[in-house]
């Protein structure tokens, strides 16, 4: 998952071919009604049109600017600290991978890199990839094995180590965000002149369609040979210091810098402004770019967006919905729009690092049951999306085929204040309601609880979780995180409770290996559970797509009891572009709307 500020997880594949339920859809301007039925965007409400709304032909030129909400600080989306949403929108404009999430939860294949990818056997699970004859990088180097060969050993977690735990730059080696399923690749063949891939699996993985893609792009292995003085070629036999060398030049580079495979390419980058991307004359692909510039835009004031939609200095915004700012898009005049539900959920973290938080299980429970998010949401997504519920699972939002709903009837999230100070009287806590003391008699807290500037309604709900706790006697300060800074305090542990959402891809068993299993990349707060961990393996590497489910929701149950991570609900995301552009959509997947920027452009 990604973190949205908006860090990324592989999560939910069983949900394929599940459309985009959307809780309103208008096109702007003064009064404008919500009809499902209207142009633009307003016609993803429409069954079966998630992935087709808004669209139209386009004709060359014009310059589309596109807000991202916080600055770009590392550029390897691959990188633990990397793995932002806003580092995915930009880099999967000019880097490939093999199948791309879609708005409606499925799952594309990407013809332009690979005309095919084929299970062909499952004893032992086979997958042939058939690269795209015409497949190359921008300076002239056909993509080939060697780039696959390359993405595999610095994720698979052994053939590039992760850095020493004494290493606090965490610089030497390679860190993914995830090593799922390429810890599971045997071996990698290259045939007919480097294009066809030939993967197979040591154990089953369920989730196969996830790798080289689904939201993480691949980089030049050619570029890392040469940088290193690796052969030409040769990635199988890299070392792990020319991969490790690799890895933290992609993680300090922009993609101006070097080769490339989009419809765009990166003509420069200011940091903390923006991105200009240019249409890329050397591009191989199928569709090619009509816009003359598309540029990005960081503007990490979500206040700011609507006005700077409303001044024509961007043409597109994707913020966290709140009531002041859709009723300013709304008085927007030629201008569409769209809120929706997919994969993002807001959600409450407890840092298991923290030695109290960490040491007693009752203290959790009782500070999650202590919280009513029906309140949560009464203040503030509720104000304009008053079909938004509670969520009640880690790793499925309603509609997808696994959903079940896991937490509701543990009492966390309820606000039930007796029962939450039960909790901590059953597990001998003192000054309860007053001043709390863990049963050896030291303080509880003070905690802080982080969110990212900007975002008032995670402001309110740090506020409403202060007011909460208080109850039982503990004291929280409110630490905001700069927009920018999410990934680092993430990744440092500098929390002790943190308000964010995670945008999921549609890949849930590999998601709940990246952030619930013990030492997963996406599992910032130290959780650890040998049963889960047990069961969510064997969900990973289960086929059947029911029987994962069943696997995942038996592991959430025992997370839930742990009360690690709190969910609140299925976060409304929100497009709004100008109606002069078409082929913009609301994908609320991992990728967000720039999944298919090449098709991007002014309506004919």
């Amino acid at each position: 998952m990604r973190a949205h500020s908006s860090a990324l997880t592989k999560g939910f594949t069983l949900a394929a071919g599940l459309t985009l339920v959307l809780a309103a859809c208008s096109s702007g301007g003064g009064n404008s009604t919500h009809k499902s039925s209207s142009a633009g965007l307003s016609s993803c409400s429409t069954q079966g049109k998630a992935n087709t709304c808004n669209a139209a032909a386009t004709k060359s030129g014009g310059t589309f600017t596109y807000t991202l909400e916080k600055n770009i600080q590392q550029w390897n989306v691959q990188d633990v600290n990397g793995n932002t949403f806003e580092n995915g929108e930009a880099l999967e404009v000019v880097l490939p991978q093999v199948f791309i999430p879609r708005p409606d939860f499925s799952v594309g294949l990407n013809t332009d890199l690979v005309t095919s990818a084929t299970q062909t056997s499952t004893s032992p699970q086979t997958i042939v990839y058939k690269i795209n004859p015409k497949a190359s990088w921008n300076d002239g180097t056909p993509i080939t094995a060697d780039d696959f060969i390359y993405y595999w050993r610095t994720n698979n977690g052994k053939d590039c180590p992760p850095p020493p735990a004494g290493d606090a730059s965490q610089t030497k080696g390679c860190l993914p965000q995830s090593t799922a399923g390429y810890d599971r690749i045997k071996s990698l063949t290259p045939s007919d002149g480097g294009k066809t891939v030939t993967m197979v699996m040591s154990k089953p993985y369920s989730d196969w369609k996830s790798l080289f893609g689904g939201g993480y792009p691949m980089y030049p292995a050619h570029v890392v040979e040469k940088l290193s003085g690796a052969t030409a070629g040769d990635a199988a036999h890299m070392t792990a210091a020319q991969m490790t060398q690799g890895w933290q030049y992609f993680l300090k580079t922009p993609p101006s810098k070097y080769a490339t495979a989009g419809a765009y390419k990166m003509q420069d980058w200011t940091d903390n402004d923006h991105a200009t991307f240019v249409p890329d004359p050397k591009w191989t692909g199928a569709k090619k770019a009509t816009l003359q510039r598309l540029i990005f835009k960081v503007i990490s004031d979500a206040t700011q967006e609507p006005i700077a939609l409303r001044n024509n200095e961007v043409q597109g915004i994707y913020p966290q919905p709140e009531v002041d700012l859709v009723n300013q898009v709304k008085a927007i005049p030629n201008v569409t729009y769209t809120i929706g539900s997919g994969l993002t959920w807001e959600h409450f973290d407890l840092n298991l690092h923290n030695p109290v938080i960490g040491k007693y299980t009752a203290l959790r429970q009782a500070m999650f049951t202590a919280i009513s998010i029906k309140d949560i949401m009464a203040k503030t997504v509720a104000q304009f999306d008053p079909t938004v519920k509670q969520l009640g699972n880690h790793n499925y939002v309603p509609g997808q085929a696994g959903y079940q709903d896991v937490v509701n009837a543990s009492g966390q999230g309820s606000g039930d204040l007796a029962k939450a100070k039960q909790y901590l009287t059953d597990a001998k806590f003192t000054g309860v309601g007053s001043a709390l003391k863990a049963p050896d008699g030291k303080a509880v807290g003070p905690f802080n609880c982080r969110y990212t500037t900007g975002n008032q309604i995670r402001q309110s709900e740090c506020q409403i979780l202060q007011s909460a706790l208080g109850n039982l006697g503990i004291k929280i300060t409110i630490k905001p995180i700069g927009a920018a800074d999410l990934g680092t305090v993430l990744a440092g542990h500098q929390y002790d409770i943190i308000v964010f959402a995670w945008v999921a891809s549609p890949f849930p068993s590999s998601g709940a290996q990246q952030n619930w299993s013990t030492g997963g990349g996406g599992n910032y707060g130290g959780y650890s559970n040998k049963k889960a961990d047990s069961l969510i393996a064997q969900a990973v590497g289960e086929t059947d797509a029911a029987k994962a489910a069943a696997l995942l929701n038996q592991a959430d149950s025992i997370m839930v009891n742990d009360a690690y991570v709190l969910p609140l609900y299925q976060k409304p995301t929100f497009l709004a572009v100008q109606t002069r552009f078409v082929n913009m959509r609301n994908n609320s997947t991992n990728v967000g709307p720039p999944y298919n920027t090449a098709e991007w452009g002014l309506k004919k």
